[in-house]
């Protein structure tokens, strides 16, 4: 670099560059934290909101004590079918055949929540499914039960399975429906890990979701979920109501590419559970943001030390995109940690783990993911290894 005299454009740039730089770090309020609010008062027995791509949880009250499920339950029916059709062992056109059972349980002659199903006729597997979640009807949700399982209780099992599967740790389930049943339970973090699995893993199917009316046997029905014609950034999921569980809500809102998760349980009517649902949302995506830190692939540590390879150095990077959520303004405040494994040696691999990233915030750990190789280093010949093993010898002698 010029120092004096006529600096080229370049030499411009990057002085100037170096300016700001040490002006940005020498400013007492370059770290300053932002100022970050309570989050709001919500008028249910437990809740949660949490953001649907990093499992962050922004807020929460009671977000593990077990309560009733209600119509939730039906979250799990539709999972496992849309999981059945997605592995091949179900078609979207496959025809069930609604039972007497089904009828009698759910249909049109019960009090709860119906698809007003025939008994005895047949139905595709995909009607039962908007049946489910947008009518919430208790006979579509039994007679998928039935076809899949050959009956309630093996199907609860298979829920129970699946359940356990996503740890869900204080969910246990009894029927298909969520109609009361002593021991039935789940948690509203429980809740939003099964959304989460609904909206990623089988999106096609998530959809349906947001559809507003369903109509079958000439019966046209609104969805339940009054935050559909309410927020247009809302696209699901589900309505739960009884006199043990109250109120229930578990929706989801997506603004600006992030999307959040929120479980009310225990409202105090229809009304409420929506408007508390609005609540969370509006404090969540006002003071929160989830950003991409770093790229699959991006270079983290350069040049770490090998030995007895044909090459001295290696290049360590991440294996997946780090995402993470924070208080808005908090990026600048967080701190990466890199560990790096002591005296890697050839041959390498690439992607072989050989570290650590760890990121926090105020000390606390945002993610830990592993450092990998970027690729493949041969080991060397036998006079470059003997060299090396001389000089680690040495290394460690004086270490």
């Amino acid at each position: 670099m010029v120092l004096f005299g006529i600096p080229t454009m370049l030499n411009i740039s990057f002085s100037l560059s170096l300016l700001i730089l040490l002006c940005t770090l020498a400013s007492p309020f370059a770290a300053a934290k932002q100022f970050l609010p309570d989050a709001p008062n919500v008028d249910a027995k437990a809740w949660i909101l949490v953001d649907a791509d990093t499992g962050y949880v922004i807020a929460e009250k009671n977000a593990d004590d077990t309560l009733p499920p209600a119509s939730l339950a039906k979250m799990m029916t539709t999972y496992i079918t849309s999981k059945e059709i997605a592995e091949n062992r179900l078609k979207e056109d496959d025809l069930v055949v609604i039972s007497d059972n089904a009828w009698e349980l759910g249909g049109a002659k019960t009090d709860g929540s119906t698809m007003f199903l025939s008994p005895r006729s047949k139905v595709p597997v995909i009607d039962l499914m908007r049946g489910v979640i947008i009518q919430s009807g208790n006979d579509a949700a039994i007679s998928l039960a039935e076809h899949i399982s050959g009956g309630e209780t093996a199907f609860s099992d298979n829920m129970n399975y699946q359940a356990e599967l996503m740890g869900m740790t204080n969910t246990y389930y009894m029927n298909a429906t969520g109609l009361p049943a002593e021991g039935m339970v789940t948690s509203a973090r429980d809740l939003t890990i099964l959304a989460k699995a609904i909206i990623n893993e089988h999106p096609e199917y998530y959809s349906i979701y947001s559809e507003k009316y369903f109509s079958h046997n000439n019966i046209n029905q609104p969805n339940r979920n009054r935050l559909l014609w309410r927020d247009s950034s809302i696209d699901g999921l589900k309505t739960g109501h009884t006199e043990a569980a109250g109120y229930c809500l578990v929706a989801s809102s997506k603004r600006r590419g992030m999307r959040l998760i929120s479980a009310v349980l225990g409202a105090k009517s229809d009304d409420a559970r929506a408007r508390e649902s609005q609540k969370l949302f509006s404090y969540g995506f006002r003071h929160f943001e989830t950003k991409k830190i770093y790229s699959a692939g991006e270079l983290i540590k350069e040049n770490a030390a090998l030995w007895y390879g044909e090459e001295d150095f290696l290049n360590l990077t991440v294996e997946n995109d780090i995402t993470l959520t924070y208080p808005k303004g908090e990026k600048k405040n967080l701190s990466a940690q890199i560990t790096v494994d002591n005296e890697i040696s050839a041959p390498i691999t690439a992607g072989q783990v050989l570290g650590s990233l760890e990121i926090t915030l105020d000390g606390k750990i945002m993610t830990q993911v592993s450092l990998v190789a970027e690729k493949d280093i041969a080991e060397a010949g036998f006079f470059s290894r003997f060299f090396d093993w001389i000089l680690l010898f040495f290394t460690q002698l004086l270490s």
